[in-house]
């Protein structure tokens, strides 16, 4: 199985490692031809306005909407959930997405870099009792579509009830960053995801 990692900017080394440990061939992403000899695709935290360009500079962002309608699964951390959100509150204005969950996420929600922090996150189909969740500068989401099911909320503290992780169809994004943990619960679940489209793609 090959899935590919988003090469654009962020933390891809860390989602190569993880997928790798998680027994699928993984490779970088950063040219059409690349993205087309992949079954699947993960988008890394990092900084989104900088992906949405480097995305369209790179002459990625339309394959990457073509892939996702006609079914690639893809995985969004963080900046990756960011582009996949069809809304997205506190971007530039020219900022892009690659259109594929029904849902608001705003930018920087819960704070800046200083205000980083790591909490349980409890992962609705994942087994293993709740997610060591690191939060970086992260985003969180404020409205989702009917077709979109909610799998985490922030357990506690002042910002209980956030969304936190989701999935659509072939689409799962999470607003913080398991390739920094260690925990590989939550590419195996994307990795299974993978597996069981491709009977149907």
């Amino acid at each position: 199985m090959n899935i590919g990692v988003l090469a654009l900017q962020g933390d891809v080394r860390e989602h190569l490692s993880a997928l790798a440990e998680s027994d699928v061939l993984a490779r970088p992403v950063r040219r059409p031809e690349e993205l087309a000899e992949v079954e699947a695709l993960v988008i890394p935290g990092g900084e989104s306005t900088t992906m949405s360009n480097l995305a369209i500079t790179f002459g990625l962002l339309d394959p990457v909407r073509k892939r996702i309608a006609d079914g690639m699964p893809v995985y969004g951390s963080c900046a990756g959930m960011i582009m996949l959100a069809t809304t997205v509150l506190d971007g530039r204005p020219d900022q892009e997405s690659f259109q594929g969950i029904e849902m608001t996420v705003r930018r920087n929600a819960f704070g800046r870099q200083v205000d980083s922090f790591e909490a349980p996150v409890g992962i609705e189909g994942i087994e293993g009792g709740e997610f060591h969740a690191v939060f970086i500068r992260a985003p969180w989401v404020e409205q989702v579509g009917p077709d979109v099911r909610v799998l985490g909320r922030v357990a506690s503290g002042d910002d209980a009830g956030r969304i936190v992780a989701v999935r659509q169809g072939n689409l799962l994004a999470t607003a913080f960053h398991p390739e920094l943990t260690g925990d590989l619960r939550v590419h195996r679940y994307f990795v299974e995801m993978v597996r069981q489209a491709a009977p149907a793609r």
